[in-house]
């Protein structure tokens, strides 16, 4: 099956996944950013598209996931936001963005999160911002496949080299279904 099937299969189980709210992190690490071109990848439902597209942002939106991008479009209304279906490992967008968000990018599968990292961080503008937020555990030990990153390592994966910033590299408790988890924030600004 492929990855595409399979996580259409997924949001098929239900009418809704996630909250549609947008992520905290997003929320927390965006406010304060001046609208402009955003690239949000994996975008799910839509939450943080349909968020960045109210605050003023020109958002294109990328899945894997035809179900989850018709359940998105039909949630942000008469927003407009570019909704595109890629397989990210085999097709990324082309351009340049003042913002990509790359949020809990997973596949229990086979699937190159480092190589779509690269080509999120290569999709940068200069003075743009990488947001990359990600799981430091999976208490449910449902996929023992994911290679769970620590903020160190993705910045090492992602072999950046000078003309980069870090403003963000931690660790964190969130609340997710009653349960306590550890996740991960990087957030790198590219100054050229």
């Amino acid at each position: 099956m492929s990855i595409e099937a399979e996580w259409d299969a997924r949001y098929a189980e239900s009418d809704r996944v996630w909250s549609g709210n947008p992520n905290v992190v997003v929320v927390r690490e965006v406010s304060d950013l001046p609208p402009g071109r955003a690239l949000d990848l994996g975008c799910g439902e839509g939450g943080d598209a349909i968020w960045l597209a109210r605050r003023g942002w020109q958002v294109t939106a990328v899945d894997v996931s035809g179900v989850a991008l018709e359940r998105a479009a039909s949630h942000a209304g008469d927003l407009v936001i570019d909704w595109q279906r890629r397989d990210l490992a085999q097709d990324f967008p082309p351009g340049e963005y003042d913002l990509v968000s790359c949020q809990f990018l997973y596949h229990w599968g086979e699937f190159d999160r480092a190589g779509v990292l690269r080509r999120a961080a290569a999709a940068v503008a200069p003075g743009g911002i990488l947001l990359i937020e990600g799981h430091m555990d999976d208490p449910t030990h449902r996929h023992t496949d994911l290679v769970l990153e620590t903020p160190a390592e993705i910045i090492a994966l992602l072999g950046l080299g000078d003309g980069w910033e870090t403003l963000v590299s931690e660790e964190h408790p969130r609340e997710h279904n009653g349960m306590i988890r550890t996740d991960s924030t990087v957030k790198l600004r590219r100054s050229a």
